[in-house]
Order: structure tokens, then C-alpha cells, then sequence
């Protein structure tokens, strides 16, 4: 049978990666954003959604899953912490750490039922270490680190399997101010070990891997994708 993934953060980035990836590797993909479709040529379908606001759609949509990405998220401009008002400290947790809770406990119990599934969170070098982004975003990311590896604990004897993907510096959307002139793309390649900055479809092939079932023998492992970064 065709495998089913959704896939948050589909429209662009790390998230449109990891749809086409899984798309052409056969399987039937549904997309969530809040921006256009990306029309992705395949078994792709998708929803124009904003995780923060009502998910009843989405779970009529779509009732159930196979593999679960949580790849939406959203930066913060590396804002220090008495420069984030309420409202911005807010929609980041909202963003990168409530959304994936709600997605993932509706997905969850179908998951259980059945005794399969995979569950693959968005974390970030930031979910380890501060100076990858602000305050806000460095929290709700170390939360999700947390959040990612106590659902793994729990539900590990229910077949279901949970890992987390910590990118470092990748080119997106999300990323293109740092290539403005002033920006900081020169400075963080050249402090990269590998001296440049990822592209999505390197965190989309490390996805198709965990999805795949040949990671069996893993539970809960938050996977560094950043060019050698945290190793200094």
C-alpha cells in the first residue's frame, strides 16, 4: 500500500524538499501551509492552512498518516529578549512548538491504535545551543527538543517511532535576509567547518531515511544536519 506523509511547511524551503522528495520516491503526499500551493507534480495534495489558527480542517482533510513532518516554523531576527514583545514571543512558540503539539496528538492516537508511525520534528541547532536565533526562537526550539524526546520515551513500546532534525545554516525563504548586502551569509559559511551553507534537499534526503524503516533500531535521536557547526 502507498505510504501517506503530511507535510507542514510545505510551500517553500525545507518543507517543499521533503514533499518532493517523498513524492519521487512514490509516496502520497499532503502539504499544509499558510502560503500557495506549490503545485508538486505527483500524488501531492494540499491544504491553505495557518497551524496557529483552527486545525479542524486539516484533521477532516486528512484523518490519518502514515509519517508525520512537523517542518513548519518560523525565525525571530535573532531579536534579544527585551527587544521580543509579548506578541512575538507568543506566535514563535505558537509556530514552532503549540502547532506541532496539537498536529502530532491528534495524529498520535491513530498512530498508537495501529502500533505504527513516525513522527519526524523540525528542531534546530538552536534546540542545543544559543546563537541560532533569538530568544524566542532558541526557547520554543530547545522546547521542541524536549517535547520530541519525551514522545519518544513514551510511546516507543506502541510502534511509534519519534526523531527530531536539528538543520544548522540552510538557504531558504526564511534565510534570504542574510544574503542581503550587510547580511551575515559570507561570516556564517566561513565559521561553517564545511564552509558553506546547506540546501533544503540535504534535510529532506536525512527525512526520506527516517521514514523509511531502515531506522528500525533508533528512538528519540535528534539528528545534526549543520556542516560540522556544532562541533566547535
Amino acid at each position: 500500500m502507498t505510504k501517506t506523509v503530511l507535510v507542514t511547511g510545505a510551500s517553500s524551503g525545507i518543507g517543499q524538499a521533503q514533499a518532493q522528495t517523498f513524492l519521487e520516491n512514490g509516496w502520497r503526499v499532503y502539504g499544509l501551509d499558510k502560503g500557495d500551493n506549490p503545485e508538486l507534480p505527483g500524488d501531492f495534495r494540499f491544504l491553505q492552512l495557518d497551524v496557529t489558527g483552527d486545525l479542524t480542517p486539516l484533521f477532516s482533510w486528512l484523518p490519518e498518516v502514515d509519517i508525520l513532518c512537523n517542518t513548519a516554523g518560523m525565525l525571530d531576527d535573532y531579536r534579544s529578549l527585551h527587544e521580543t514583545s509579548d506578541d512575538d514571543w507568543e506566535r514563535i512558540f505558537a509556530v514552532n512548538l503549540t502547532a506541532a503539539m496539537k498536529i502530532t496528538r491528534f495524529y498520535l492516537q491513530k498512530m498508537v491504535k495501529k502500533e505504527a508511525g513516525i513522527i519526524i520534528n523540525m528542531c534546530s541547532i538552536a534546540s542545543f545551543m544559543a546563537g541560532g536565533g533569538g530568544a524566542a526562537y532558541t526557547a520554543s526550539k530547545h522546547a521542541l527538543a524536549g517535547f520530541t524526546k519525551q514522545l519518544a520515551l513514551d510511546y516507543a513500546a506502541q510502534g511509534v517511532q519519534v526523531f527530531g532534525l536539528a538543520p544548522g545554516a540552510v538557504r531558504t525563504s526564511m534565510t534570504a535576509a542574510d544574503f542581503e548586502p550587510g547580511g551575515l551569509a559570507d561570516w556564517v559559511a566561513e565559521e561553517t567547518p564545511i564552509k558553506r551553507w546547506l540546501n533544503p534537499q540535504e534535510v529532506a534526503d536525512v527525512t526520506l531515511f527516517l521514514a523509511s524503516g531502515k531506522a528500525a533500531a533508533m528512538q528519540g535521536e535528534i539528528l545534526k544536519i549543520d556542516g560540522g557547526w556544532s562541533l566547535k
